[in-house]
């Protein structure tokens, strides 16, 4: 017992050497923006070794093919062939004449070569490839030099694996063979950046020297493990535990790790010998979702800002407080802010709306999955004391958004003004109450790998209980946002049927199909309201980068312009709507309008005013607090005992198993 407790310490105190050194270098910060990896001896074992092991099976003299290969200094065969002054039958040809004269045995190279390839060649070093994913996950670009064999026709015999890898540079179709500085050059070139901006991992001591004499930064490769280590101190973070979706933890987001291993070793009494591995969720969002990597289980944690985003407040709490009544969890003090764990759900997630990974006749079946999951978080039975009549959410939430638009504003956008005036006049007179994502699209959702399935929701920083229709309004907006919009991509004049996708009709009879409800009159208010909600967010998104301030992505002032002149198209739609509605006793009862008249250069403009008598809307209404806009009291956020703690059950909707929760 005591060797063992002596052992784990040893390799906990190693582990926390090397992320020391990781995090002061990360503390000074990086400024190394791509790394190049050699295909030969670096991604790919080295020939010399496959060689001498197949020398030894085939009773040829250890070290035949080698010299036969590289003798001859800058005349050698290798060279040679990768200068082009050599065809592919020509190398083979001269390469088995060499080792005949070296050996003084005819030698089956062309046997050896397919040998090579059929077995260690092909399998790239799984450490690579994974530090290679980790790199990209940073944000830094990848580069892959090769030095490829081709046959006459111009096929390779070893096609390589570039999915890991931005650039690629194959120096027999180049003509520069290396340690010629031109290659490196070129790759630079087409990474776009410069060369102390680099780092090359290489075998070959002369490769490097020319490439050092560039100004790029060097890592010779004689033992994988070794020369990742060494890179790790030069870029800052780690190569190892690569899983999709996340990256290293941010600077300035560090949580305590060993106040974490120790609570998770207590609830899941489980005393791994390695240490607690943690990864960061890279979807852009505020709320901190790291990953990690427990014993043999992956877990997500999602834990609270410090502050909470002033945008929508405590999101944890509000997450927890909805799934509360439907997962049982326990709330001991570890990290200082709310936090909970769930089991992590492996799975794909689609990016863009348009789904490029999937075959199109599987589009519209993904489609059809996102509706299902939608109208089973809004079927979702809570208890009668969790579900209260609350009322008014659309009104709240006009309120609220106004609120944080006036707060972000940079200059006036006509149709927001326009929209602010008009979204208080126009409130549904009945809401339905279910549980709200908040924020439900593609990118939130978590696909089975191999079939067009949900597996799990993501994205739950805008939940609570209110009106379905918002949840249905905001899922919409792709149909209506164009393709070339990069705040938020979208299908807007794309040929849905050649893509294989539904309209945004048939989508939404997907929805009310499995809801067994139709869409209200007033559909359009919600996408309007939808629209102007995503405004008020892009124009946060650019006053946050005016200030300097780090934001999800960017955003231009035109942004929220053009999606505020959709919201207000809507708005025009459904003043018509209700316009055409009215018989001539209700036009005259009604106290606001909304007309059409002749404007400037044979144009419509449009206006919409409160009637004599109506109620007078502030520009800038009041936001009640948080609780009330939850629709919950203060008593409902505190936490229950600790005693009370027990593991939950898994529920189709969270789509993940939650394992513990913590305040």
């Amino acid at each position: 017992m005591y060797l063992r407790s002596a052992a784990r310490a040893q390799n906990l105190l190693c582990a926390g050497i090397q992320q020391l050194l990781l995090i002061q270098q990360r503390s000074r910060g990086s400024s190394y923006k791509a790394v190049i990896f050699e295909e030969s001896g670096v991604l790919l074992p080295a020939p010399h070794r496959t060689a001498t092991d197949w020398e030894a099976r085939s009773c040829v003299p250890t070290g035949t093919i080698q010299q036969a290969a590289l003798s001859g200094g800058e005349n050698s065969l290798s060279l040679k062939y990768s200068r082009g002054e050599l065809t592919a039958v020509e190398f083979l040809q001269e390469l088995g004449q060499q080792c005949f004269e070296i050996a003084n045995v005819r030698v089956p190279v062309g046997s050896f070569l397919w040998d090579l390839i059929r077995n260690e060649m092909i399998k790239q070093l799984p450490i690579m490839a994974e530090a290679a994913q980790c790199i990209r996950a940073e944000g830094l670009k990848t580069a892959l030099l090769s030095h490829n064999l081709c046959l006459g026709d111009g096929e390779k015999f070893l096609p390589p694996d570039q999915q890991h890898f931005d650039v690629m540079v194959e120096s027999h179709q180049e003509g520069m063979p290396r340690p010629n500085p031109g290659i490196y050059k070129l790759c630079l070139e087409r990474l776009g950046v410069q060369p102390e901006e680099s780092v090359l991992l290489d075998s070959s001591s002369q490769n490097l020297k020319a490439a050092a004499q560039l100004g790029m930064k060097t890592v010779k490769v004689d033992d994988p493990e070794a020369a990742l280590k060494e890179l790790e101190t030069h870029l800052g973070f780690p190569l190892r535990g690569f899983v999709p979706y996340t990256r290293s933890v941010r600077p300035g987001m560090e949580i305590p790790k060993d106040r974490l291993q120790k609570y998770l070793e207590d609830v899941l009494a489980a005393h791994p010998t390695g240490p607690l591995e943690l990864r960061q969720f890279d979807h852009g969002e505020p709320t901190r979702s790291y990953l990690v990597k427990f014993g043999g289980r992956l877990l997500v944690l999602k834990k609270e800002e410090e502050p909470p985003d002033g945008s929508s407040g405590p999101s944890v709490l509000r997450e927890y407080s909805l799934t509360a009544p439907l997962i049982p969890v326990c709330f001991p003090s570890v990290l200082g802010t709310p936090f909970y764990l769930l089991e992590h759900c492996a799975g794909h997630i689609h990016h863009a709306v348009s789904l490029p990974a999937v075959p199109p006749h599987q589009r519209r079946a993904c489609y059809g999955a996102m509706a299902q999951i939608l109208a089973r978080i809004h079927s979702l039975h809570l208890k009668a004391a969790t579900l209260q009549e609350l009322g008014d959410y659309i009104q709240k939430q006009v309120e609220t958004w106004t609120k944080q638009y006036r707060a972000v504003e940079t200059h006036l956008i006509p149709a927001m003004e326009r929209l602010i005036q008009w979204l208080p006049l126009h409130f549904p007179e009945s809401q339905k109450t279910t549980v709200v994502h908040g924020d439900f699209r593609m990118k939130h959702l978590v696909f089975h790998p191999d079939r067009p399935e949900v597996l799990a929701v993501l994205g739950w920083k805008f939940a609570t209980l209110g009106d379905p229709m918002c949840d249905l309004a905001n899922n919409c907006m792709s149909f209506f946002l164009p393709a070339h919009f990069s705040a938020r991509r979208g299908l807007r004049k794309c040929d849905l049927g050649h893509l294989g996708i539904p309209t945004a009709e048939e989508y939404c009879q997907m929805y009310c199909g499995h809801m067994g409800a139709e869409l209200p009159e007033n559909w359009d208010f919600y996408l309007a309201f939808a629209f102007f909600r995503l405004a008020v967010m892009l124009q946060g998104r650019h006053q946050r980068s005016l200030a300097g301030r780090p934001a999800p992505g960017e955003s231009s002032p035109k942004d929220a312009e053009f999606v505020a002149e959709l919201a207000w198209e809507f708005a025009i739609k459904e003043g018509f709507r209700v316009f055409e509605s009215l018989t001539p006793t209700k036009l005259l009862a009604r106290h606001s309008s909304t007309w059409a008249g002749r404007g400037p250069f044979l144009s419509r403009s449009y206006r919409t005013w409160a009637r004599p008598g109506a109620a007078t809307v502030p520009k800038v209404p009041l936001v009640t607090p948080h609780t009330r806009l939850l629709g919950m009291s203060p008593s409902s956020l505190s936490p229950p005992h600790p005693s009370h703690c027990s593991f939950p059950w898994h529920h189709p909707c969270t789509a993940s198993l939650c394992c513990g929760s913590v305040l």
